[in-house]
C-alpha cells in the first residue's frame, strides 16, 4: 500500500510567494499615494481663511492691518499636522497697498514636504508638488497627476 502524500511543494511554495510580491509592489507604492493625498487636503483651509480676509475686507475697507494681513495666521489658522500657514500682503505704497494678498500653506512633514499651495484676493488657486508630482495652476491637486 502506497502512503498519500501531503503538503505543499516546492514549486508550489515559491509560485504563492511570486504572487504576494507582485500584489506588495503594486499595493504598497499606491497606499502610499493614498495617505499622501490625505494629508494634503489640510492644506484646502486656506479657503476658510480667505473668507476670514473678506469679512475684514467689509469691515475695513482694506485686508491690512498695521501693515500685516487683517487676520494674523497663527491664530486665524494655526498649523495643522501636515502645513504651516502664511499671508502675504501688498504693502505697495498707493492704490495697490492693502487691497491684495496672498494666503500660502507650505508643507511641514517629511510626507508633505515640497507641496505649496496658494489663494489670492481673486480666488486665483495654485498648487505646486514636489517632483514627480505635478502641480496644477487652475486648482488644488490632490492627485499624482495634477488633475482637479
Amino acid at each position: 500500500m502506497q502512503k498519500k502524500m501531503e503538503g505543499f511543494t516546492l514549486i508550489e511554495l515559491l509560485i504563492t510567494v511570486a504572487i504576494i510580491a507582485i500584489l506588495s509592489a503594486i499595493a504598497i507604492p499606491n497606499y502610499s499615494d493614498y495617505v499622501k493625498r490625505g494629508q494634503l487636503t489640510d492644506a484646502t483651509m486656506l479657503a476658510n481663511y480667505r473668507v476670514m480676509m473678506e469679512q475684514y475686507y467689509q469691515d475695513n475697507n482694506s485686508y491690512a492691518s498695521g501693515g500685516a494681513c487683517g487676520i494674523a495666521v497663527p491664530n486665524a489658522i494655526p498649523p495643522t499636522q501636515y502645513f504651516i500657514y502664511s499671508c502675504q500682503l501688498n504693502t505697495t505704497p498707493g492704490a495697490g497697498a492693502g487691497q491684495s494678498f496672498t494666503l500660502k500653506a507650505t508643507g511641514s512633514t517629511p510626507a508633505t514636504n515640497g507641496f505649496t499651495y496658494t489663494i489670492n484676493e481673486q480666488d486665483v488657486k495654485t498648487s505646486i508638488g514636489p517632483t514627480g508630482w505635478a502641480g496644477n495652476p487652475a486648482c488644488w491637486s490632490v492627485k499624482r497627476d495634477g488633475s482637479c
